[in-house]
């Protein structure tokens, strides 16, 4: 598949709304640091190094992943992507910031759906990413790890027998395991909790972080839950820990959901359902109000309020409503103002679409 492929789609399998306690986990991701023995760091290597490395772990994978993984992948330079291109890949998910700012040495390697991208020359030299819908931690975790296996095979990783996989930044070495849940969290954001869980989550050695991970914001009331922790620990360890903190906060969330209905259910229902009429009807939009009116119809689906909106649909609209999505989209460059409009604009086709798929689906054959 092309790079156009990945950056015409706006919908990634983990986006389907499936998987356990999908209605507060959005998405589950595993991923895994890894250096290969012999080479530099990537922040020190030289540009023929990290060719090097490129060509040894895309020949690796690709030549096996068809008949081990049953998967096929293509492979993407990011110098040969455009700079909106590589912004589109951030906002999917399917790259990091750090990898999308290094287009000399950088590349992915991405699944057909999107579940896998192999990043080749971030901060280390293979970081492999699996997500998917909902919260399924291990299964994740047991793709991932056939991945690394497979790799591991041929590849000689830079291990030590006291401190494990060594890696660029010492946070991450030892395991090289980040497991995390992306959490939809109104209700306990709503009665103001969320401050009081995020310290007590530190406290167990796990961190909360936005949507884009470190250093972003909780845009649209999601959060996401991470280790904090590589070293010291098991990778079983490092996810029953996660495990257990995500069914506590989807504990504390539910209960919150309950109370909100139970002391405000009018104000609740008419704040959710303007929230949809502004998705519906709105002719200017920023990326702030989309996601705050997109979480509420959310919420309104998770507690059946809102019947009539399938919620792969507002998963879908998360990634669309992004700056750089809607600029690959328009085909020209947006300016801020430029941009709330044409959000607008497709945000309210998109739902029409949506109402339109759901009553045909509906009809009796």
């Amino acid at each position: 598949m092309s790079v156009d492929n990945f950056l015409d789609n706006s919908r990634s399998s983990w986006m389907e709304g499936e998987g356990e306690h999908s209605d507060i986990v959005m998405s589950t991701r595993i991923r895994l640091a890894r250096n290969l023995n012999g080479f530099r760091f990537p922040l020190a290597f030289t540009e023929d190094e990290a060719h090097k490395i490129d060509q040894s772990v895309s020949a690796t994978l690709l030549d096996a992943a068809d008949e081990a993984l049953q998967m096929k992948f293509s492979s993407i330079q990011i110098k040969d992507v455009s700079e909106l291109g590589r912004q589109v890949l951030v906002e999917k998910h399917l790259i990091s910031p750090k990898l999308a700012n290094s287009p000399n040495t950088g590349s992915v390697l991405l699944s057909e759906d999107e579940s896998v991208s192999l990043m080749v020359n971030e901060e280390d030299h293979i970081r492999i990413q699996c997500l998917f819908p909902g919260l399924q931690i291990e299964e994740a975790y047991k793709r991932a790890d056939n991945i690394d296996r497979l790799l591991e095979k041929e590849l000689p990783y830079a291990f030590d027998e006291q401190f494990g996989y060594l890696t660029s930044c010492p946070t991450n070495t030892g395991t090289g395991l980040r497991a995390s849940v992306m959490m939809h969290l109104p209700a306990l954001t709503k009665t103001k909790q969320m401050n009081r869980i995020v310290t007590i989550i530190s406290r167990l050695g796990m961190v909360v972080r936005g949507i884009y991970g470190e250093g972003s914001e909780a845009l649209g009331n999601v959060y996401q839950v991470s280790n904090q922790t590589t070293l010291g620990k098991t990778e079983e360890d490092i996810l029953a820990d996660l495990q257990s903190i995500t069914e506590q906060i989807i504990q504390k969330e539910r209960e919150a959901r309950d109370a909100l209905l139970k002391h405000s259910p009018n104000t609740l229902e008419d704040r959710l359902y303007r929230s949809l009429g502004t998705l519906s009807y709105a002719r200017l939009m920023t990326t702030e109000e989309a996601a705050r009116c997109l979480s509420d119809v959310r919420l309104g689906i998770d507690i059946g309020l809102i019947q009539d909106v399938d919620m792969s649909i507002l998963n879908e609209c998360m990634v669309f409503m992004q700056p750089g999505f809607l600029q690959k989209y328009a085909g020209t460059t947006l300016n801020a103002s430029e941009r709330d409009m044409f959000r607008a604009k497709l945000l309210r086709e998109r739902l029409q679409k949506g109402e339109k798929e759901k009553t045909k689906g509906e009809e009796p054959a």
